[in-house]
């Protein structure tokens, strides 16, 4: 099977943090918070190129999170 690259987006945060599993529901990879837990039990998800399994873990901007095929890069809202 051929090695695909994984669609790379960007995500900005206006706080200073946001949950692995609150970034899993914003970004449509789940459809309801419950849903983390068993997602992230399986191995789903990287954070900066290791599996996590805590979807209370916080993610700050410059981490990265790949799942499903998606590498989100995390970085700090712009603000005016």
């Amino acid at each position: 099977m051929p090695h695909v690259e994984p669609k790379e987006e960007t995500i900005a945060i206006r706080t200073p943090y946001i949950t692995l599993g609150q970034l899993l529901k914003y970004a449509d990879l789940i459809d309801e918070g419950a849903m983390a837990k068993p997602y992230l039990a399986e191995g789903r998800a990287l954070v900066n190129g290791e599996t996590e399994t805590r979807r209370g873990r916080k993610l700050y901007p410059g981490d990265t999170v790949l799942a499903e095929g998606r590498l989100i890069h995390l970085v700090p809202e712009e603000r005016e």
